[in-house]
């Protein structure tokens, strides 16, 4: 949104505990969906994380789309292929922005790029390398949804 105030964040993984959403641009709204994979939490947490999602998910007429986060530096793990899943069956449009990518160096980008769009059977061209450190992909990432956003209207 290129808003540095408009969320908190926080060095620790999973501090998003349920749905927030902001308007964004007075035009649509972005949901932030709690993590489900990395973050401490007890497993009936855990699986109050997945049940918010998938419902989510699953009920929501007028979605446009989704943009899932997955880490450059790991390997997609059983929840994420879950995820991917899910997405596929439910016919939800997908951008899936690799994040933290100054934390790789560029030789090793399209290798754990080509490894992320094998474990979870997204096309290339649904991913966006990301870095919120150096803003590279930002602004891809933002064209990408204001085109998912346009292409649902």
């Amino acid at each position: 949104m290129g808003r540095r105030a408009l969320a908190h964040t926080s060095k620790t993984p999973g501090k998003t505990r349920a749905c927030n959403v902001y308007l964004a641009n007075g035009r649509f709204y972005l949901v932030d969906l709690p993590g489900y994979g990395y973050a401490r939490v007890s497993k009936t947490e855990r699986r109050g994380f997945s049940k918010l999602i998938t419902d989510y998910l699953s009920w929501r007429s007028r979605l446009a789309g989704v943009v899932w986060l997955l880490d450059i530096r790991r390997e997609p793990s059983r929840e994420d292929v879950q995820m991917a899943n899910l997405l596929a069956d439910g016919g939800v449009p997908t951008l899936v922005a690799v994040t933290k990518a100054d934390k790789v160096s560029r030789g090793r980008r399209r290798e754990r790029i080509a490894s992320i769009v094998t474990a979870v059977g997204v096309a290339e061209d649904q991913v966006i390398v990301t870095s919120a450190h150096t803003k590279e992909g930002t602004e891809d990432l933002r064209e990408s949804v204001l085109t998912l956003v346009e292409e649902d209207s």
